[in-house]
């Protein structure tokens, strides 16, 4: 139980990346953007592809990025300049991708494993540091010696770069713009400002952190698949809602910190299910859905609970004015 809880923070933390992706679309710009299913496995392709071919792994990733931001921008234009509803505009294109990314992959399958990537240039790095030693001295009082915590760290650490990247981006002219944007664009057009690029620039950096996540996830794994991208738009939305229900999400820094936690707690979620004896990998899908509608369900019900008890405090409160203002009252006549 120890080794799967601990890949799934290492997978959760790369994970967290596409969750920063989908929190710029579906809470930044209110855009419900399924175009996410399609450009993670963009991401993985066009990684797959290069790294196998023999391009340098950093360049091949920066290369998916690119892939996944050329993606989102297209959704925006369909959008935008084709004037198609937001929601099929992301249909559209996740199934163009569909085709799209078989197109670049040549096959539905392409393996990483006898190829150098990221994850092993990383770990080859971790492991020039001789960290990994005195870490695993540490975690043997508990009986837990994982082969490298390299991919944990640097991943984790990579996260936390890209939040602190999207926090100070959405604090400078065009990042309050996109902001803007969303949450009335009526308002921020009639301070001419061009709506039309603002959501095709957001649709593209949200749709370029998928892409990176996928291409990460890919190396991760050791293999590009066509349909490693199914339900990814979900399972970026319960790390989202899981995320704002624990953490909160009163600021924008505090916001993208509870996706991080939040795609962390999904995958630890997710593994701890799949322990159950009446439950099999083919359920995840199943799990993915349910943790999601309790994510929604439940802090609605606390917060009508919260509501309830608010509701009786300032009754009581009522009351007892009231009595105090009646005592005081016939005081005032016995007096007279």
């Amino acid at each position: 139980m120890p080794t799967a809880i601990f890949g799934s923070i290492e997978a959760g933390a790369i994970y967290a990346l596409m969750a920063l992706g989908v929190y710029l679309s579906f809470r930044i710009l209110d855009f419900p953007d399924l175009t996410v299913d399609g450009s993670f496995v963009t991401g993985a392709a066009v990684a797959a592809v290069l790294i196998v071919g023999g391009t340098n792994p950093y360049v091949a990733t920066l290369l998916a990025v690119c892939a996944g931001f050329v993606a989102g921008c297209i959704t925006g234009l369909l959008h935008t300049k084709g004037k198609i509803n937001p929601l099929l505009s992301g249909i559209l294109m996740m199934i163009a991708l569909y085709s799209i990314n078989l197109r670049i992959m040549g096959k539905s399958n392409v393996p990483l494993l006898a190829e150098e990537t990221v994850i092993t240039k990383l770990t080859a790095f971790w492991q020039s540091l001789g960290l990994d030693k005195p870490l695993q001295a540490l975690s043997s009082v508990t009986g837990f010696e994982p082969k490298t915590w390299g991919i944990l760290f640097l991943m984790l650490i990579l996260a936390f770069v890209v939040k602190v990247i999207i926090d100070l981006f959405l604090k400078t002219d065009i990042g309050l713009a996109i902001r803007a944007t969303g949450n009335n664009e009526t308002m921020i057009r009639s301070f001419s400002a061009d709506t039309d690029l603002l959501k095709i620039m957001g649709l593209g950096i949200s749709n370029a952190l998928v892409a990176f996540s996928g291409a990460l996830i890919a190396q991760y794994n050791g293999f590009s698949d066509v349909g490693m991208g199914i339900g990814m738009i979900v399972i970026g939305l319960a790390s989202v809602i899981i995320g704002e229900a624990i953490f909160g999400a009163k600021t924008i820094v505090r916001a993208t910190l509870a996706v991080i936690g939040g795609a962390i707690l999904y995958r630890i979620i997710v593994t701890a299910a799949l322990r159950v004896d009446f439950l099999e990998a083919g359920d995840m899908k199943l799990i993915t859905a349910l943790i999601v509608v309790c994510a929604l369900i439940i802090p609605k019900v606390l917060e009508k609970q919260k509501e309830r008890q608010r509701k009786k405090r300032r009754v009581l409160q009522s009351k007892q004015t009231t009595y105090e203002g009646g005592e005081q009252l016939a005081a005032i006549k016995t007096d007279s």
